[in-house]
C-alpha cells in the first residue's frame, strides 16, 4: 500500500503541476494516466462503476467526480480539484488535492488553505484507540469555525484491496462515537468542504456533484494508515 500510495501522489503531483489556464481537464488526465501506467501501476478510477476517466477533475463549483473533458479548459482563477488513485500489485492508494490555476481571488484561496488544514486536523486525530468520529468533529469543527459547510452526502472511507471499503469516514460528527480506530486498518480521509451550502446535486452526466447554491468548493485528500506509532501518510511524497 505504500508503494500505491506513493504512485497515486506521484501522479497527482504530476497533474497538479500541469493546472494553468489555457490546460484541458483532458490533458491532465492524460498526464495522470501516463503517470500510474509508467510505475507499472493500474488506474483505480478508470471504468470504476463505469467512470471513463483516469483522474476526477472538479472545477469551482463541482465538488467531487469532473468528468475529463477536450473541450473543459481551464481559465484563470479557476479552483480544480483533482481525485485520483492508483492501483498496484492488487491495492490501492487514493488521494486528492485543488490547485489553482493563475491567481486565485481571496475567498477561493481561504476556502481551498481551510479544506487543506482541516485534513491535517483530521489526520491528527487518527490514532489507534480512537474512533472514526474523531476524525470526523475534527474536520467539522475546524471548517465550521471558519464558516464553511461540510458536505454531508459524500465521505471519506476504508482502502485496501478495493478503493472503498469499510468504514464509512464522514466529515462531520462526534468525537467519541463510530468504528475503533485499531493498527492495520488504511483510510481515505477526504475533506469536501463547500463556500455555502453543504447542498449538493448531481448533474445529468450522472457523476458530477455540483453545489446547490453555485459557490465554491474544494477538496483534498490522502490515504492514511493506522499504526501503534500514530498516523502514516501513505501519499505524502
Amino acid at each position: 500500500m505504500r508503494e500505491a500510495g506513493r504512485i497515486s501522489a506521484e501522479a497527482l503531483k504530476a497533474v497538479g503541476e500541469a493546472v494553468r489556464p489555457g490546460v484541458t481537464t483532458f490533458e491532465l488526465d492524460r498526464i495522470a494516466h501516463a503517470c500510474i501506467t509508467k510505475h507499472g501501476a493500474s488506474s483505480a478510477f478508470l471504468n470504476y462503476n463505469g467512470f471513463p476517466a483516469t483522474a476526477c477533475v472538479s472545477i469551482n463549483d463541482e465538488v467531487i467526480h469532473g468528468i475529463p473533458g477536450r473541450n473543459r479548459v481551464l481559465k484563470e482563477g479557476d479552483l480544480v480539484s483533482v481525485d485520483l488513485g492508483a492501483v498496484y500489485r492488487g491495492y490501492v492508494g487514493d488521494n486528492a488535492a485543488t490547485f489553482a490555476a493563475g491567481e486565485l481571488s481571496p475567498e477561493a484561496k481561504r476556502l481551498n488553505d481551510t479544506t487543506r488544514e482541516s485534513l491535517f486536523e483530521g489526520i491528527k486525530m487518527a490514532v489507534a484507540g480512537g474512533r472514526v468520529g474523531d476524525i470526523s468533529e475534527a474536520i467539522q469543527r475546524y471548517c465550521e469555525e471558519r464558516g464553511y459547510s461540510v458536505v454531508r452526502d459524500y465521505t471519506g472511507h476504508g482502502v485496501g484491496r478495493k478503493m472503498h471499503e469499510d468504514p464509512c469516514v464522514p466529515n462531520f460528527g462526534t468525537a467519541g462515537r463510530g468504528v475503533r480506530l485499531m493498527p492495520g486498518m488504511v483510510l481515505a480521509i477526504e475533506p469536501m468542504i463547500n463556500g455555502g451550502t453543504c447542498a449538493v446535486k448531481v448533474m445529468p452526466d450522472g457523476w458530477t456533484v455540483k453545489t446547490r447554491d453555485g459557490k465554491l468548493s474544494a477538496h483534498f485528500e490522502h490515504t492514511v494508515a493506522i499504526t501503534a506509532d500514530g498516523p502514516k501518510i501513505m501519499t505524502l511524497l
